[in-house]
């Protein structure tokens, strides 16, 4: 009889002693005895209690067990009760895993709602005993301080395997003392009761354990106090958090207790588990842990461990955390205490190709299904395969296989591909550059070192190259580094300067990588960026070289340097909606104005950063890129607002029935805004007759409305970490710098009839409302309609534009004999838009059409197809503005005057278009 056989026959055997145990209906024979073959814990848990045989019989274990009354009165009989409830209810759970009527998460959600009914109904008879004994504990204002339960680890994160340990750790808010007759304070109090607890729970009786608990994952484990008051968490963490805890902590969750101050603290925790950048430093903690995982696998012989083995389940836990901690910070969504739905959002966002992120959840689901059917067999605490032929027989056989040798490569199969995605991800870090000259030149600096070194690698001024790099390596923020970051260092700097060389201007790249490595060797995350992915490094030298504007972002705000990665740099530019929802997000629930600028800043300066290498990869019209910024400037503009509003509301209360927008004016209304350009903005309110605001310091409205503007420009041009937001122009309001920096509805709409000049109307052509009340914006619309839509005498209208062009250019041109300027240049985009605008005065009272669009290619377009421009000719005029815009943007990524040299030919075609189409209109610019 070979091994297989016997093992069978003794299963077959130990099935058969199970139902004469059990004694159940005939015809729930192979019910029962398919839980016989899977579980000993359950046959015997049903041997006691017949009972709840019948109702698993009855209903297949839909109901869930009664929860036990804890009478306070009798608490020696709280073992009991519990441990009868669990085993209970665990037997529950193995009926319906067995029989397939729950899958694996389902099993594991039932796991943990069962922990944390037991820890609550522990803790509830417990707190009310210590209060019977020591009154409550309360802070020194007479706040009741509550326990705090953490669960950690799998607790935590809703997903507990069957026979599961549960990792807790103790705190509670703040200090104080108990109110009673013996009096404790805090820490005393509830080290006293978290001992209580988890003796209720874990001690050994007659009738087993409820829950194994681990109180080791608390500050300094078994030599740290069992009780932490959350200020003293916070300085540990701070202070001493080490990256596993950031693992650890990234799952806890308040299971029990006073829910809603563990949930208040864990919000403040945030930033400790996830950085605000990409944090690839993540990377160094995650392989520590793995070397020591590693090392007790090899010392204690699990390479059969399922959890800590070779492709094992934590292998799986470790990929899903470590990509989460990497990016959390800067995406949200990816925030997930729970494996599999955390592993959906890595795919959603792009972080894990679906293919194997659907093969990882199989794998996950496999493995912990195995895990399970091994703590059922005997509610032992064990992730070993079993040794003997016949668990190993029943295992197999439960799980649905022939037998073992069936299941074996099933087994083997996902735990290869789970090691194989584990080891990529490790990958990159254990690739050390190749030694070379350049690593060699490096390493001797700054007392030795060749220059020759650098010549050979392409950089023509060696000398100025070499007399650069030594500085850099003996200034003190070098010197300074710890080793670890220092060894990051000397890996990054010979690829960066290697790469450098290979630029087209090898010194001027040096030059700007220097300065942005100088700004972040402080920020150990962002060189463990480059280290761990040299993809980032290569795109970071190529930017860096190409953009003077891009080289001083990146140096200035290293946070950029996330923008290398992020897949969506190289992907569809976001829309309106996209940008609006974006800028929204950032300031979500921060309630400090100053915290919420820098957010909304971070998100203004990411999403700028995208576009402008949209623009230097030409991967869209030049247009398109203008547009783009001047919609974020919109949804920045809004966001501000509301900020604003918010602080007035506060100090003043709200104007009953009052409306409020924004308007934009020149570029940023034309929907042609710039890198760095600064926003030309209209204020207009409209409030009822007399109005005032209804807080305690009552305003009357147009007060209110002109501080509310001054907060808008005072918020918008706020410096912060991530430097300010936008400068202000607001010389376009009416009466410019002597008028009131809001104007009511009715006050701008008498100004435009009555008093406003030619060129304040020219200015009126490219305004639109960016924000605020849609039916003041309407009313904005037609007023501007109207005042542009009126008959107005040609000839007057070209002499006017004329007259202020030409004034304009004596001012502002920067022409000359040697270059070309792009905007104030004669056939420039100025000219072109006195054009469009000389067009739409002139013209507009008999082709409404005209008074639609604001934006330079809309205004072409709506020429020609009202007639008033031959489609020729408009056509021409588009390719003229697309050529000079795209030509500007250039040069402003470049942190140049936006000049081109003079004799550009493609340039000099287009600035003859513009001045023909000009003097055929009548305009002598």
């Amino acid at each position: 009889m070979t091994a297989s056989i016997a093992a069978a026959a003794a299963v077959e055997a130990l099935v058969e002693r199970a139902l004469q145990r059990l004694d159940p209906p005939t015809q729930a024979h192979d019910r029962v005895a398919a839980v016989a073959r899977a579980s000993d814990f359950a046959v015997d848990t049903l041997s006691r209690d017949p009972d709840l045989l019948a109702r698993l019989l009855d209903d297949d274990g839909a109901t869930p067990t009664p929860e036990p009354r804890l009478d306070p009165d009798l608490p020696g009989d709280w073992p009991v009760r519990l441990r009868r409830y669990r085993v209970a209810e665990s037997t529950r759970l193995i009926w319906r895993d067995v029989h397939g009527l729950d899958g694996v998460e389902a099993t594991l959600a039932g796991s943990t709602r069962l922990a944390e009914r037991c820890l609550a109904l522990a803790l509830e008879v417990l707190e009310a005993q210590f209060v019977a004994r020591h009154g409550q504990v309360r802070d020194p204002d007479g706040r009741v301080q509550r326990l705090v339960v953490f669960g950690l680890g799998k607790l935590g994160g809703g997903e507990l395997n069957f026979s599961s340990d549960v990792d807790l750790v103790y705190a509670y808010e703040a200090a104080g003392e108990s109110d009673g007759a013996r009096p404790l304070d805090a820490e005393g109090y509830f080290t006293r009761l978290g001992q209580q607890l988890a003796k209720l729970l874990d001690e050994v009786t007659v009738d087993g354990f409820c829950h194994r608990v681990d109180l080791r994952l608390r500050p300094f484990g078994t030599a740290g106090r069992l009780a932490w008051s959350f200020g003293a968490l916070e300085q540990y963490f701070q202070r001493e958090g080490r990256d596993w805890e950031r693992y650890a902590w990234q799952k806890a969750r308040p299971v029990a207790g006073d829910i809603e101050a563990g949930e208040r603290f864990l919000d403040a925790l945030r930033p400790f588990v996830y950085r605000r950048y990409l944090d690839f430093g993540a990377l160094d903690g995650l392989r520590t842990m793995k070397a020591s995982i590693a090392a007790e696998v090899a010392r204690r012989e699990l390479v059969d461990d399922i959890k800590r083995g070779p492709g094992g389940i934590r292998e799986i836990e470790f990929l899903v955390q470590a990509l989460q901690l990497i990016r959390g910070g800067r995406e949200p969504a990816l925030r997930e205490r729970r494996l599999l739905p955390a592993l959906r959002a890595l795919v959603e966002a792009g972080h894990i190709d679906a293919h194997t992120g659907d093969a990882l959840a199989e794998a996950y689901r496999f493995l912990r299904r195995v895990e399970n059917r091994l703590q059922m067999l005997r509610d032992a605490q064990t992730h070993a395969l079993p040794d003997d032929e016949v668990a190993r027989h029943r295992i197999a056989t439960g799980l649905g296989y022939a037998d073992w040798t069936a299941f074996l490569p099933a087994l083997e199969a996902v735990r290869s591909r789970v090691s194989a995605e584990f080891g990529a991800l490790l990958a990159p870090r254990e690739r050390d550059a190749a030694p070379g000259a350049l690593a060699a030149y490096w390493g001797a600096l700054p007392q030795a070192g060749e220059a020759d070194v650098l010549a050979g690698a392409g950089f023509a001024d060696a000398l100025a190259a070499d007399s650069l790099l030594r500085d850099f390596a003996r200034a003190p923020a070098v010197q300074a580094l710890s080793d670890a970051t220092r060894a990051r260092l000397d890996r990054v700097m010979p690829a960066l300067l290697e790469a450098a060389a290979s630029s087209s201007e090898p010194m001027l790249a040096m030059r700007r990588l220097l300065a942005l490595v100088g700004n972040i060797l402080r920020r150990s995350a962002y060189l463990a960026l480059l280290d761990e992915q040299p993809a980032a490094l290569a795109r970071l030298v190529d930017v860096v070289a190409h953009s003077a504007l891009l080289a001083e972002r990146l140096a200035a705000y290293p946070l950029l340097l996330d923008e290398l990665l992020d897949a969506r740099v190289a992907g569809a530019l976001p829309d309106r909606d996209a940008l609006l929802a974006v800028c929204r997000e950032a300031v979500a629930g921060i309630d400090d104005t100053e915290q919420a600028l820098r957010a909304l800043n971070e998100a203004r300066q990411a999403l700028s950063f995208r576009i402008a290498m949209a623009v230097r990869d030409r991967r869209q019209p030049a247009a398109e890129s203008a547009r783009q910024l001047a919609w974020l400037a919109d949804a920045v503009v809004d966001e501000v607002v509301g900020l604003a509003d918010r602080e007035m509301v506060a100090a003043h209360g709200r104007v009953a029935g009052a409306r409020f927008v924004v308007l934009g004016y020149g570029s940023l209304g034309g929907e042609e805004l710039g890198f760095g350009s600064d926003l030309d903005l209209v204020f207009l309110y409209d409030a009822p007759a007399d109005a005032e605001s209804d807080g305690a310091r009552a305003l009357d409205a147009q007060r209110w409305f002109a501080r509310l503007a001054q907060k808008v420009v005072a918020l918008l041009g706020a410096p912060t970490g991530a430097g300010r937001l936008f400068d202000v122009d607001v010389r376009l309001r009416p009466d410019g710098a002597k008028g009131l920096l809001v104007s009511s509805l009715a006050s701008f709409a008498a100004y435009q009839r009555e008093r406003a000049w030619t060129w304040e109307h020219q200015a009126l052509v490219r305004a639109r409302c960016i924000g605020g009340d849609a039916t003041l914006c309407a009313d904005f619309d037609r007023i501007r309609a109207e005042v542009l839509g009126r008959e107005r005498e040609r000839a007057q209208v070209m002499d006017e534009v004329s007259q202020m062009r030409r004034r304009m250019r004596a001012e502002l041109d920067r022409s000359d004999a040697a270059a070309f300027d792009l905007k104030q240049g004669e056939g420039g985009l100025v000219d072109l838009e006195f054009v469009l605008q000389a067009l739409v005065l002139a013209r507009s009272a008999r082709r409404a059409a005209l008074l639609g669009p604001r934006n330079t290619r809309a205004l072409i377009a709506t020429c020609a197809e009202a007639g008033v421009l031959d489609t020729t000719v408009a056509g021409a005029l588009s390719e003229a503005h697309a050529l000079m815009l795209a030509r500007g943007l250039d040069c402003t990524l470049d942190r140049r005057a936006r000049r081109v040299p003079a004799g550009d030919a493609a340039v000099d075609a287009a600035r003859a278009i513009v001045r023909d189409v000009a003097t055929a209109c009548g305009l002598a610019f």
